[in-house]
C-alpha cells in the first residue's frame, strides 16, 4: 500500500515541482485585491488545495483536519476545492483580481511567495505566526520560504530536497567507496564510465537547475545577494564560477556526453538512474517511488550529496509548498486558524504517511525518519543547511526565461567559457531584478 502511495506521490511531486517554473511565470502582475476590513467569526471558508495524482489519501487527511477545525469553531464551515496545478496561475490571478470570488486559504508553491506578496494577494500573518506555538519548530529554510522583507505570509506545508542516489551493485563490483567530496564524486563518475561505457557515471542535466545549485553553494557561491527590491546577481562571482565549473565538468565523454546530457532535466536524470542507465544521480525524496519502480530496485542506496570538504554536505535547494491566507478574506481570524490546522504537526505527519510529503518541522521529520529509513539522508541534508532562491518576484522571470539552464548549456556545448556565460547570465538576472522594482 505504501509503495503505491509513493508512486502516486513521486509522479505528482515531480510534476508539481516542474510546474512551479511555469506557474510562477504566469503569476499576476497587477491586482485590485485589498483587505476586506471584515473579520467574521462564522460562515463558510473556501480553501483551494492542489489536486494530486491519486488525491484520495490527501483528501482523507485534509477532511480530518477540517472536521477538527469545524468542531472547535461552532458556526464555521469549510469548503475545500482541489484545483489542477497546471491551471493554478490563472485561477489565482483571477482570485487576486476579484476578491468576491476568491478563497480564504490557498496552497501555493514556495517559490511563488515573493511574487504573490508583490501582487498584494497574501495577508501578512507575522503576528499570528510568532504567537503559534508549533511554529518555533519550523526549520529555518521553510520559514524563509514564507518570509518577504522580514514579514511572514503563510505557513510551510511540506518540503522536498535532493541527495545522491548510487548503485550499490556497481560500487561493489568495481570496489568503489562512496564519494566523500565533490572531487571524489567526479573521479568516481569517470572511473565508472571508463569501466562501463554503457553507464553514465553520474547522470547530470544541462536543464537541471536544482541539481546544479548544490555545486555552486558548496563552493561558497550564491545566486544573488541582497533582499527585497535590491537583489543583485552573484552568479558571476569567483566562488560561484568554481561551482559552475565543478558541475559543468561532469559533462563530456568521460561521464555524461554533452550531446545526450545537455538537454536533460531533473526527471530525465532520475529516469536514467531508475532504468539502469546511470550509476549515480541527484534525486529527491520525491524520486524514491520512481526508483523503487525501476530496474534498480534493491540495488541502490542514498547518501547526502557531498560538499567540497570531506564530511560536509552540499547545501540543497529546499522546494515544497506553503499555505497562505488571502488579504481579501472576510474571515481573517478563522482563516489563520484553519491555515494553522492544515499545516499543523499532526496534519503534516499524517500527510507524510499518506502522500510521502516531508514535514517542515524538525522534530516531526526526525520522527518520520525513524518510521521510514529512506528519509534519513534527506533529513540529514536539510539539517545540514538547505538553501532557497532569492525572495524576489523577479525569480519567476529568471526561472521561466531559463537563464541558468542556458548558462550551463552554453558552457557544456563549448559556445562560451564559464566567465563569459556567467557574466551574461548575471546581466539577465540583474535586468530581471531591476524590472521587478
Amino acid at each position: 500500500m505504501k509503495l503505491s502511495v509513493r508512486r502516486i506521490r513521486s509522479a505528482r511531486t515531480a510534476a508539481a515541482l516542474a510546474a512551479l517554473v511555469v506557474a510562477t511565470a504566469c503569476a499576476p502582475q497587477t491586482s485590485d485585491n485589498s483587505s476586506s476590513g471584515k473579520d467574521e467569526k462564522s460562515g463558510t471558508l473556501r480553501v483551494w488545495l492542489f489536486q494530486e495524482v491519486g488525491n484520495k489519501p490527501k483528501e482523507k487527511v485534509v477532511d480530518a483536519a477540517v472536521a477538527a477545525f469545524e468542531k472547535a469553531h461552532k458556526g464555521a464551515r469549510v469548503n475545500v476545492e482541489y484545483i489542477p496545478v497546471e491551471t493554478r496561475a490563472q485561477r489565482i490571478k483571477a482570485a487576486f483580481n476579484d476578491p468576491k470570488s476568491a478563497p480564504d486559504v490557498i496552497e501555493y508553491g514556495n517559490t511563488d511567495t515573493a511574487g504573490y506578496v508583490k501582487d498584494g494577494g497574501l495577508a501578512d500573518v507575522s503576528g499570528e505566526f510568532a504567537a503559534w506555538d508549533e511554529a518555533k519548530d519550523t526549520d529555518p529554510t521553510a520559514r524563509q520560504s514564507v518570509t518577504v522583507d522580514g514579514k511572514v505570509y503563510g505557513a510551510p506545508y511540506f518540503v522536498g530536497v535532493r541527495a545522491l542516489y548510487y548503485r550499490t551493485d556497481v560500487f561493489e563490483e568495481l570496489d568503489l567507496a562512496v564519494p566523500k567530496t565533490q572531487a571524489e564524486l567526479a573521479e568516481t563518475a569517470r572511473r565508472i564510465h571508463a569501466a562501463k561505457p554503457d553507464l553514465y557515471g553520474l547522470a547530470v542535466g544541462g536543464a537541471y537547475t536544482y541539481g546544479a545549485m548544490p555545486f555552486i553553494w558548496a563552493n561558497g557561491g550564491e545566486l544573488a545577494q541582497g533582499k527585497g527590491g535590491s537583489y543583485a546577481s552573484a552568479i558571476d562571482s569567483a566562488d560561484a564560477r568554481k561551482g559552475i565549473k565543478a558541475y559543468t565538468s561532469l559533462f563530456g565523454d568521460t561521464n555524461c556526453p554533452a550531446a545526450k546530457c545537455a538537454g536533460m532535466g531533473g526527471n530525465d536524470t532520475v529516469t536514467a538512474f531508475a532504468s539502469g542507465k546511470a550509476a549515480m544521480a541527484i534525486g529527491g525524496d520525491f524520486s524514491h517511488a520512481a526508483v523503487e519502480a525501476g530496474t534498480v530496485k534493491g540495488k541502490y542506496a542514498v547518501v547526502p550529496l557531498p560538499g567540497v570538504k570531506a564530511g560536509s554536505v552540499a547545501p540543497a535547494f529546499a522546494g515544497g509548498n506553503n499555505l497562505g491566507v488571502l488579504k481579501s478574506t472576510a474571515h481573517r481570524t478563522l482563516a489563520v486558524d484553519l491555515m494553522e490546522q492544515l499545516a499543523s504537526k499532526k496534519t503534516q505527519s499524517e500527510l507524510f504517511d499518506a502522500m510521502g510529503f516531508l514535514p517542515t518541522y524538525t522534530d516531526v521529520r526526525e520522527q518520520v525518519a525513524d518510521r521510514e529509513p529512506f528519509v534519513a539522508p534527506f533529513v540529514k541534508t536539510l539539517a545540514s543547511g538547505a538553501k532557497f532562491v532569492p525572495a524576489s518576484p523577479a525569480w519567476a522571470q529568471i526561472d521561466a526565461s531559463l537563464v541558468l539552464p542556458t548558462m550551463f548549456q552554453e558552457i557544456v556545448s563549448g559556445k562560451k567559457d564559464v566567465a563569459k556565460a556567467s557574466e551574461d547570465a548575471a546581466k539577465k538576472m540583474n535586468d530581471a531584478f531591476s524590472s521587478a522594482g
